[in-house]
């Protein structure tokens, strides 16, 4: 009985084996460049987390000095409201003992009002301006988070990459991938 057609399998086998190794090269340049992308994205998302975590504090730092000076002219405020008080109490004191007090008590008195308006709006003023450093800083503050949720994606993105470029499971780098994505679209939001 005629045996069948002789097939070369060592041929075939090597031929399998070249085209394997072939689509395994490309799957791990895709793997390394994307990995690579990924790398660079993340570093760019960390400096820039690092950046705006260091303007937000500069700003805080400065609305906690201009809370300072509003705390100083309030202080002041006062100051010039006892003063007034106390010229107001000479002046009672004076009419009590049925005598006219000096025109200059009235004269202090006004004075005084008038220096604590202008205080007053100084004060306000600190106020208002420290309010805008505040809330700038806060700003930052979830710009910052939002870098670093970035950096946090492409982190794991790289790591799966990594993982994929060792088995060489094609979904595993797709899940790095997807990722990666996500990570883009929180930087790209910040």
């Amino acid at each position: 009985m005629p045996e069948g057609p002789e097939v070369d399998t060592d041929k075939l086998h090597e031929t399998v084996q070249e085209q394997a190794e072939r689509e395994g090269s490309r799957l791990l340049k895709g793997i390394a460049l994307t990995t690579a992308l990924l790398a660079a994205l993340a570093a760019i998302a960390a400096l820039r987390a690092g950046a705006t975590v260091n303007e937000a504090l500069v700003l805080k730092t400065e609305a906690a000095r201009l809370q300072s000076e509003a705390s100083n002219q309030w202080a002041y405020y006062q100051a010039k409201g006892i003063k007034a008080a106390v010229q107001e109490a000479s002046r009672t004191a004076w009419l009590a003992a049925g005598k006219t007090p000096p025109p200059r008590h009235e004269d202090i008195t006004k004075r005084y009002a008038a220096e604590q308006a202008e205080i007053q709006k100084e004060a306000q003023a600190k106020e208002k301006e420290r309010d805008a450093k505040s809330d700038e800083a806060d700003h930052l503050m979830h710009r910052h988070h939002e870098f670093a949720q970035s950096v946090a994606f492409f982190q794991v993105a790289i790591a799966l990459g990594a993982v994929a470029a060792l088995t060489r499971i094609r979904l595993i780098w797709l899940a790095s991938l997807v990722l990666g994505l996500v990570g883009a679209v929180f930087f790209a939001l910040a």
